[in-house]
């Protein structure tokens, strides 16, 4: 076994018969608890996309579940090939044979953990450029929880664990609101829909872990510390996925029941915060927020024009630190 990480490979007994390889995003907003079941539909549409070709795992944490999840759990056609690579080290980040697989991949999936260990392990490392060789193919890549974290241009880094909302709205510059530079950085983002993912910071595990608050927060930092004058994010529900076509278009869809189906949130700012400063509470009115649920029949959202079609449009303020919603 290669020091520094773990490989799991495994071929379908029948694999589909393969197509062409053509670029999207797949934004999962992460399982309850842990890695696999993911949205199936999802990785469904991922399997398309890459013309069913090598569907390559990257992580930190966790073993062989995606290949398990992905043959005995999903119905046929299959990918030809899954490999999962789990990082131990971030010497591995510099491995040829770990870059050699991710650029072969046909579709690039960043599974579930803790987004600073991919900080830690593979930022200014050859990974990165690895990550963007696939992106400048054309391939389609999906990352869910962390690693939906750390797809926008600005993360969330959880460098000293994560962060609830009402600490957050409490004091902006709490030291649990750590925020990072894009850890996946390249020309080739400039490709859509890859370029839609700019200005851009993304939330998981939505509504399920009451994260408004602290989305709120990341984005008046983003603009008081003058990183991005009109930020905008995406933050997605367990077990529910946006899936982003070449040309931006996005839909939402999800693994839930009736009765409590997941949504997409899309957040746009006004400009700078009212009130974001060290041990004060936060102040940050009227932010945009477009909300699709996968129920929402035929609703999309344009990432190219910032602007949906279906779902439900309400505005969000932050005033001394207390929540506010209304109908926009």
């Amino acid at each position: 076994m290669p020091a520094g990480y773990l490989s799991y490979f495994r071929c379908a007994a029948q694999p589909a018969v393969g197509g062409p390889v053509t670029p999207g995003l797949a934004l999962l907003g992460g399982p309850p608890e842990g890695p696999p079941p993911e949205v199936d539909a999802a990785l469904v549409w991922l399997f398309a996309k890459s013309g069913w070709g090598r569907f390559v795992v990257i992580g930190a944490d966790g073993v062989d579940e995606y290949s398990h999840y992905i043959y005995d759990r999903l119905p046929a056609p299959h990918p030809v090939s899954v490999e999962t690579l789990i990082f131990q080290t971030r010497e591995a980040a510099s491995n040829p044979a770990v870059l050699a697989s991710i650029r072969q991949a046909d579709a690039l999936f960043i599974q579930g953990g803790d987004q600073w260990d991919y900080l830690r392990l593979w930022k200014d490392t050859p990974v990165q450029q690895a990550i963007a060789d696939v992106i400048a193919r054309g391939a389609p890549v999906g990352g869910s929880s962390a690693g939906l974290a750390v797809l926008g241009e600005f993360v969330f880094s959880a460098r000293n664990g994560t962060v609830y909302s009402r600490e957050a709205l409490a004091d902006p510059y709490h030291e649990r609101v750590t925020l990072d530079r894009v850890l996946i950085d390249s020309p080739n983002l400039e490709l859509a829909p890859y370029t839609y993912l700019r200005n851009l910071i993304t939330d998981s595990h939505f509504q399920d872990r009451d994260r408004m608050g602290r989305l709120l927060t990341f984005l008046a930092r983003l603009a008081q510390d003058g990183w991005a004058s009109a930020a905008r994010a995406i933050a997605v529900d367990e077990m529910t996925a946006v899936l982003v076509e070449g040309n931006g278009l996005a839909t939402v869809v999800d693994n839930r029941p009736a009765g409590n189906r997941g949504a997409a949130h899309f957040l746009s700012t006004p400009g700078p915060p009212e009130v974001c400063q060290p041990g004060q509470p936060l102040t940050y009115q009227n932010v945009l927020v477009h909300r699709i649920c996968a129920s929402d029949e035929g609703a999309t959202f344009d990432l190219g024009t910032w602007e949906g079609r279906g779902g439900a449009r309400t505005s969000v303020s932050a005033r001394q630190g207390t929540l506010h919603v209304s109908g926009a």
